[in-house]
């Protein structure tokens, strides 16, 4: 228990102190999960506003595929994109693997299913009113959807943040396609995973820290953006 009440002193001192390399590493962690969430938000917020205003046959199983693959593996993800970027893969020329730009690709796949998914059922809750009242007013059918989706601009955000939350604390991916390579793809969660290794107590618990003080931001902002969590 002292040595663990000690681990947890020299970890705070490590956070409190500005440890460079505990900085560096929690900058390029919200770098990349950053842009792997924008990403994917510019690709997928559409896909999932087209997948709720259009019908064709097969439109319930698509929502249901997007929805289960809200829980993908990480290492699933990870593996799919290492066998694209590796030196055999379809993309072995863009000398991705082992990048930042790699995990952000792995990442913004993950969180894919999630922003579409989310997006689908913000629209749910009053988006045919919304575009028919657009139409009625003399918009085509494309400007209708964005007034939609600008009409659902803070449930979007929370959707955004959601994914974030959910790209910045995976470990498969940034483990797989990132290598944890020192000052390069190394992030919070192979930080982690790395000191525990090595039997780095203090540092592990410091790396912890700092990523639960990140859930907790999201989770903060969350609760802000809606309110009726609280209730």
């Amino acid at each position: 228990m002292k040595d663990l009440a000690e681990a947890a002193r020299l970890a705070l001192k490590m956070i409190t102190s500005g440890d460079p390399v505990l900085y560096a590493t929690t900058l390029r962690t919200l770098l990349i999960s950053a842009t792997a969430t924008a990403l994917s938000s510019l690709f997928f917020i559409p896909a999932g506003a087209f997948l709720y205003f259009s019908s064709f046959p097969g439109k319930k199983l698509v929502t249901e595929v997007v929805r289960t693959l809200y829980g993908i593996p990480t290492v699933l993800v990870g593996m799919l994109v290492f066998l694209a970027v590796s030196r055999t893969g379809p993309l072995g020329n863009l000398g991705l693997l082992f990048t930042p730009a790699a995990i952000a690709i792995g990442e913004a796949i993950l969180v894919a299913p999630i922003i579409t998914g989310l997006t689908f059922s913000a629209l749910r809750t009053g988006g045919h009113e919304l575009a028919e009242t657009a139409l009625s007013l003399g918009a085509g059918r494309w400007t209708a959807v964005l007034k939609v989706l600008s009409e659902k601009r803070q449930v979007l955000l929370t959707t955004v943040l959601v994914a974030f939350g959910r790209a910045v604390s995976e470990v498969g991916i940034a483990v797989m396609v990132g290598g944890n390579i020192a000052g390069y793809t190394r992030t919070l969660t192979t930080s982690i995973v790395l000191a525990v290794g090595k039997g780095e107590v203090a540092r592990s618990i410091a790396l912890g820290m700092v990523l639960l003080l990140l859930a907790l931001s999201v989770n903060v902002t969350l609760t802000f953006l809606d309110p009726e969590r609280n209730r």
